[in-house]
């Protein structure tokens, strides 16, 4: 079965960085588009960025454009997102997923941007 299990999340202040990880299992990783989507608290879950399966084209929310940046290890079958300049609005629980709506993702890995 599907399993997309994110890590690197945690605790930073703003103008920080953090890489997120999502290891992924149970289909062919290669030829399928990823996204990455959060939900911060009391709010409906966004879309973030999204990669297409040889990971030559990505996209990016307004919100993130020019501080993330999205890439996959297909050897691997590995996502990731690493967040530059992260600021106060960027916490939220962080999500990879196989479906551009985000209804198949993993169990999330909490981001909280705070000095």
């Amino acid at each position: 079965q599907v399993q997309l299990v994110e890590s690197g999340g945690g605790l930073v202040q703003p103008g920080g960085s953090l890489r997120l990880s999502c290891e992924a299992s149970g289909f062919t990783f290669s030829i399928s588009g990823m996204y990455w989507f959060r939900q911060a608290p009391g709010k409906g879950l966004e879309w973030v960025s999204s990669i297409n399966g040889g990971g030559s084209a990505t996209y990016y929310a307004d919100s993130v454009k020019g501080r993330f940046t999205i890439s996959r290890d297909n050897a691997k079958n590995t996502l990731c997102l690493q967040m530059n300049s992260l600021k106060s609005e960027d916490t939220a629980v962080y999500y990879c997923a196989k479906d551009p709506l985000g209804d198949t993702r993993g169990q999330g890995t909490q981001v909280t941007v705070s000095s």
